[in-house]
């Protein structure tokens, strides 16, 4: 097992509902330790650069009016294999299809409002923590 870090956004539609606190809660009862946390507003040339990887999808410009539609809590996680515990925590990338128990099949909606972005992998979650917090 490897101690590692994972970053996350508690996306607007959550923070609007109330539900930074319950999402915190899930993490944190599966033992992964909070280790830096922000507010903030994304704007949209940082949501450019930060989903990069969806430039050219149909649903491109729909991601980027969710995730700058409001202020987002940033994080990073720690703890053993973090990036596929908060993963599999979080559910299917739908709502509509994760599964009950799972953050996105309880308190997701529809896409893009799923909740939580996490990261996929090591080099997705240095990058991301690299890009969100630069000051290290």
């Amino acid at each position: 097992m490897a101690i590692e870090q994972t970053f996350i956004i508690i996306k607007p539609e959550a923070v609007q509902r109330g539900l930074v606190g319950t999402v915190l809660t899930r993490f944190e009862n599966r033992g992964l330790a909070i280790k830096r946390l922000e507010v903030r507003q994304i704007g949209r040339d940082l949501a450019r650069v930060h989903y990069a990887h969806l430039r050219g999808k149909p649903f491109f410009e729909g991601v980027l009016d969710s995730i700058t539609a409001g202020p987002v809590v940033l994080g990073v996680l720690e703890g053993e294999n973090a990036i596929e515990l908060v993963r599999q925590l979080l559910g299917a990338t739908d709502p509509m299809k994760a599964a009950p128990g799972t953050i996105r099949g309880d308190y997701g909606t529809v896409l893009p409002y799923n909740v939580v972005h996490a990261s996929d992998s090591p080099e997705s979650a240095a990058r991301e923590i690299g890009l969100f917090f630069p000051e290290g």
